[in-house]
């Protein structure tokens, strides 16, 4: 899938790669952070039009992001020989207008668990970053 020249296990994803990534998976962790202090939570989510959508309920998660909306999101694949992992930094929104609702809900972002799940959150990214790794053994010294 990844070209890694010289043999080298790690390989630096461009943008347009660490996007292809995000696109092709549902899940990961958004990190807030309020008053010095992080907090992690696993999420699901969609993309669309260069921007990633979640849903939540009200509780930590939403009035953290609220308060500061600096963000990160954290998604990554693990295979029996290779991994990847994007991290996004970016903005995050809570929707409210009608229209912004009707074209979210558009996407079919359905919870995970059976709870509700009544608020919609926009990240605009600010940046990307995205890794990919081979796995192997240590090399000798």
């Amino acid at each position: 899938m990844f070209e890694h020249a010289d043999g080298n296990p790690v390989l630096e994803l461009n943008d347009e790669q660490s996007w292809r990534l995000l696109e092709g998976t549902r899940h990961g962790r958004l990190v807030v952070s309020v008053a010095g202090e992080p907090d992690i939570f696993p999420v699901n989510y969609v993309s669309s039009k260069g921007k990633l959508y979640l849903r939540t309920a009200p509780g930590n998660k939403l009035a953290q992001l609220t308060i500061n909306p600096a963000v990160l999101l954290e998604a990554d694949g693990i295979l029996s020989d290779e991994a990847w992992s994007v991290v996004l930094r970016g903005k995050a929104r809570v929707l409210n207008t009608s229209a912004e609702l009707a074209e979210v809900e558009g996407l079919g972002l359905k919870s995970w668990v059976p709870t509700l799940k009544d608020f919609f959150v926009e990240i605009e990214p600010t940046s990307l970053s995205g890794r990919h790794f081979q796995f192997g053994e240590q090399p000798e010294r």
